[in-house]
């Protein structure tokens, strides 16, 4: 006899806690798998959670490129670093910010690309 997946959910809804993570781990064993993610019945709030907007980003310089200069300038008028270190910081390549705002980060990813160097964003 063939049961509808609903009479399974209700069957389930029936149960208490324990009956029903019992009956998880009979699944786990019977099939091989693994059910290490929340119960699917968790309804919409855990599929929400899982596709959370990114909303901090890294600021991270590639590349210098050609105008060093100009790089180094931009890359002080964003971290407001002294000379030396944006110069080190442009030569070597890195996270110029952390945790920026979207907005943040892609008008320093412009400012940098405007003045010659290669950005990423992540």
């Amino acid at each position: 006899m063939s049961l509808s997946n609903e009479q399974i959910v209700d069957a389930i809804a029936a149960k208490s806690l324990m009956e029903v993570m019992e009956l998880v781990k009979a699944i786990e064993e019977k099939f091989g798998v693994s059910a290490a993610a929340p119960v699917a019945a968790a309804g919409p709030a855990a599929a929400a959670a899982v596709v959370e907007e990114q909303t901090e980003f890294n600021v991270i310089l590639k590349s210098a490129g050609d105008k060093k200069v100009e790089v180094i300038k931009a890359v002080r008028a964003i971290t407001g670093l002294g000379l030396k270190e944006a110069k080190d910081l442009t030569e070597a390549g890195g996270v110029v910010k952390e945790g920026a705002s979207k907005d943040d980060a892609a008008k320093m990813k412009k400012d940098l690309e405007a003045a010659g160097a290669t950005v990423e964003v992540k």
